[in-house]
C-alpha cells in the first residue's frame, strides 16, 4: 500500500490492479483527479495507454495461455466423458436389467449398492486426481500468467 498525500482513509491506495479494477471510483476525489503513478505518469494517462481488455486479450492469445488451456482440456474433457459413461451406465443398468442389480454381492449388498457406492467413490477419486493434475501440470504455469498480467497492468513488463 501507497500514502498518497491527502488526509483521511480515502487517501490510502492499494497497488493491486485486481483491487483497483474491481473499486473504480470508490476512492473518492482523489481518484478522480488522477493519481501519480511511480513513474509519473497520471494514473488516467496508463488506463489510457493499455486498456485492461487489450491486456487481456494479449494474454489470451499468448503461447502460454493455451498450453495451460490445452493442458487442462486433455485432462478433463476424458475425464468428464469418462463419469458421464460410468453414470449412464450405471442408470441404464438400474432401470433395464433388473436381475443382475438385485444380484446379492455379500449379505444384504447386491450389485446396485457396490455401483452406488462406487458412484460416490469414482467422484472423491476424480476430483482427486484433477487437483493433482492441476497441481503437477498447471497451477505454475497459470500463476506465472496471473503474475505476468499484474505487471501488465502496472505498466511494468513494458
Amino acid at each position: 500500500m501507497e500514502k498518497e498525500t491527502a488526509t483521511g482513509a480515502a487517501a490510502t491506495r492499494h497497488d493491486d490492479p485486481w483491487y483497483e479494477a474491481a473499486a473504480t471510483g470508490w476512492g473518492g476525489p482523489e481518484d478522480a483527479a488522477g493519481a501519480v503513478v511511480a513513474d509519473g505518469r497520471s494514473r488516467s494517462a496508463e488506463r489510457r495507454s493499455h486498456s485492461g481488455a487489450e491486456i487481456y486479450l494479449e494474454v489470451q492469445n499468448s503461447p502460454a495461455f493455451r498450453e495451460v488451456r490445452r493442458r487442462y482440456r486433455r485432462f478433463v474433457i476424458p475425464a468428464a466423458a469418462a463419469f458421464l459413461l460410468w453414470y449412464l451406465v450405471y442408470v441404464i443398468a438400474a432401470t433395464t436389467a433388473h436381475d443382475l442389480m438385485a444380484r446379492p454381492v455379500v449379505g444384504a449388498l447386491n450389485v446396485a449398492m457396490v455401483a452406488g457406492l462406487g458412484q460416490f467413490l469414482t467422484t472423491f477419486l476424480l476430483t482427486w486426481a484433477y487437483a493433482r493434475h492441476a497441481r503437477l501440470h498447471r497451477d505454475r504455469a497459470a500463476l506465472e500468467l496471473r503474475w505476468e498480467t499484474q505487471e501488465m497492468t502496472r505498466g511494468n513488463s513494458r
